[in-house]
């Protein structure tokens, strides 16, 4: 037996996060009758329904996009703005792995694969995103060593990461700095540069794990190879 929220994300029919909100607005019926208690444990006999869909077993599929600016992380958006999952030519119900602003570009997996998704982005499998990012000012060797050992943001501390210049901009006065961390808080990076006194002009996620996206153009994406998958799943193992 599984906790429903998991068993919900692993039928792909969206994150384990979603999963809990859907139960908890009474969205979520387990053999006919609806379920509101995040706690609950279903059998694979059990017949689950979300929102008005039995849930059955799909073919699982993975994207890299090379998410562009102005576009929603989000399966949909009550302000009709385009969402990354309007990019992708699919007819599987898919959703984004973690989250990039509305501002920022780059990196992003989308999947109907739950359990790999919530390994993801767990903290705990240490899985390296790497950000470029454009800010105001020459950042010295002192502020670039404090962005490395972590900042504190809320309290709490981040987790040791890397972090190189890798051009400055006189004419400009700013910055080109890399940035690696496997965390995922909401507004990170921006709020890790605002801690150390500089504010990020542009960023980009560059690559999740392996997971790059030069060859990528803004919009466009590949469908993972399942050497790829089987990769990926090695790394959080």
């Amino acid at each position: 037996m599984e906790r429903l929220q998991k068993v919900i994300a692993n039928y792909g029919y969206t994150s384990r996060r979603k999963a809990e909100e859907l139960i908890l607005k009474g969205k979520v019926r387990v053999n006919g009758s609806i379920v509101r208690e995040l706690g609950i444990k279903v059998e694979p006999s059990d017949t689950i329904e979300v929102e008005g869909t039995v849930l059955e077993n799909t073919e699982k599929v993975y994207f890299l996009l090379n998410k562009p600016r102005g576009v929603i992380t989000s399966v949909s958006d009550d302000k009709n703005r385009k969402t990354v999952v309007d990019l992708i030519h699919t007819n599987k119900r898919i959703y984004p792995v973690g989250r990039l602003d509305y501002d920022t570009t780059g990196a992003l997996l989308l999947t109907n694969d739950g359990e790999l998704a919530n390994k993801l982005m767990h903290p705990k499998n240490n899985i390296d995103k790497v950000y470029v990012a454009k800010v105001k000012g020459l950042i010295g060797k002192k502020e670039l060593t404090k962005l490395a050992n972590g900042v504190y943001l809320d309290g709490i501390k981040t987790s040791k990461g890397k972090a190189r210049i890798l051009k400055y901009d006189k004419k400009t006065d700013t910055s080109i700095v890399e940035l690696t961390i496997h965390e995922g808080k909401n507004h990170q990076v921006k709020r890790m540069f605002e801690a150390i006194g500089y504010s990020v002009l542009k960023l980009k996620r560059e690559s999740i794990s392996f997971l790059s996206i030069k060859n990528l153009k803004s919009g466009e994406y590949i469908e993972l190879k399942p050497k790829d998958v089987k990769r990926l799943y090695n790394e959080v193992k």
